[in-house]
């Protein structure tokens, strides 16, 4: 049920401010979101604030609750023939109905997940003075901390910080990352890059190609991390922690603690995604539906009339 009250404040706040001053001065204080909560707010700021039609339209997942993305398991991609084929089936399902899904026994222990999770967590918790000598908007720093990367051009800011870090092919010296998760950055994307390469051997053969085909596509070639935290909100009916998107690489590999809230838009309607222990969410991008229909165009032979 929508507080029309609550609505109606709202509204008012959002025409009451001057919104580039208080992004502007959110921007300064270089300590993010995390920054605000720890000053003792007890309402929303309204630079966060999304329109409660706009909340509700992103939010309804109620027809569609029961259903569940793909979990498959890899564990036997190595035995080769009708296994392999079978976990190649289920991932050209996955791709063409949901265009996500989680992998199960995929290599990477759980563990270095739990110290990947962990090792964000300690970064984003640590005092804000040592987190703000990462804070940056400059494109050309490997590793940065900031909130919200576009700030000034979306409505509403998401709730959310995030530690970013290029891993390659141009990847940081060790001692740009921050010491409150260095070595399990270093760690878990080494786990990671190796995962990337099978999962795109294994979509191409979901594609009908060679499993080398889209590494030799240079698809292996960009690797970046980014490490979100979303502190605790005092009002979370009125903003967001990530707003509906679909990103723009060619795969993202998410890995989410057991606290859930990520969701998926399927069939024009949201769905949860329930964590699954050791389980890892792969989300195909932009770059891949381009690259796939570059594929298509030119491996159909063109028939004259």
């Amino acid at each position: 049920m929508v507080d029309t009250h609550l609505h109606q404040n709202s509204v008012q706040d959002v025409l009451d401010y001057d919104r580039e001053k208080e992004l502007k001065a959110f921007d300064d204080t270089k300590a993010g979101v995390k920054g605000v909560v720890d000053s003792g707010i007890v309402k929303v700021p309204p630079m966060f604030v999304i329109q409660t039609n706009e909340l509700s339209c992103e939010t309804s997942n109620s027809v569609l609750s029961h259903l569940q993305i793909p979990v498959i398991d890899l564990k036997d991609i190595h035995e080769g023939g009708f296994l392999r084929k079978q976990v190649v089936e289920e991932i050209q399902r996955a791709s063409e109905t949901w265009g996500f899904f989680q992998i199960v026994n995929h290599g990477i222990s759980e563990d270095v997940m739990d110290d990947m999770i962990k090792g964000v967590r300690r970064f984003h918790e640590q005092p804000t003075e040592i987190k703000r000598e990462y804070y940056t908007r400059e494109k050309t720093k490997k590793v940065k901390f900031l909130s919200n990367f576009l700030l000034y051009q979306s409505k509403a800011a998401n709730w959310r910080d995030t530690l970013y870090s290029a891993i390659a092919p141009d990847a940081p010296n060790p001692e740009e990352l921050p010491a409150a998760c260095r070595d399990i950055i270093i760690s878990y994307s080494d786990n990671v890059k190796r995962l990337g390469v099978t999962l795109l051997e294994l979509l191409s053969e979901a594609l009908g190609l060679k499993p080398n085909h889209l590494i030799e596509m240079e698809c292996a070639v960009k690797q970046e991390l980014g490490g979100h935290y979303y502190p605790a909100c005092p009002e979370p009916n009125r903003t967001m922690g990530n707003s509906a998107h679909s990103d723009p690489d060619f795969f993202t590999i998410l890995l989410q603690d057991q606290t859930g809230g990520l969701q998926v838009l399927y069939q024009n309607q949201w769905i949860d995604v329930t964590p699954v222990t050791g389980a890892l969410v792969v989300n195909l991008g932009d770059l891949f539906q381009a690259r796939v229909a570059l594929i298509c165009c030119s491996v159909v032979p063109w028939v004259p009339l």
